[in-house]
């Protein structure tokens, strides 16, 4: 796989990966917080990964971003009883990429209680 970035996510309560969690992706300013347009947004497929032209392109820089995980919609929308809000309604993640020539791999396992995010290989 080339440069770029790629974002898997499983459900592990359920042991499927999580189609239909919504996923979005910004960067992250000098102040370390999201600024600007979201680079590119939308629900993991059925694969579980997201499809988005912008994480394999040239919008993927070094810099800062934050990707959200937007957990407690994704367990509404099964019908799966969880409080409101959601112990974790959304969930963010800040990262780094310093080489944009290696490509960076962003699994995220979950339960509606705790998840587990690392770059992984790819």
């Amino acid at each position: 796989m080339g440069a770029g970035l790629s974002i898997h996510c499983v459900d592990v309560a359920s042991g499927c990966v999580a189609e239909g969690l919504r996923v979005s992706l910004r960067r992250l300013g000098p102040d370390g917080e999201p600024t600007g347009p979201v680079l590119a947004e939308g629900r993991v497929g059925g694969n579980g990964v997201l499809q988005h032209p912008a994480l394999m392109g040239e919008a993927i820089t070094a810099g800062g971003y934050e990707v959200r995980f937007e957990v407690g919609d994704f367990y509404r929308r099964q019908g799966k009883a969880v409080p409101d809000p959601a112990f974790l309604e959304m969930v963010p993640y800040r990262f780094h990429i310093a080489d944009v020539s290696q490509h960076y791999h962003l699994p995220f396992k979950f339960t509606a209680w705790g998840f587990s995010l690392f770059r992984g290989g790819a």
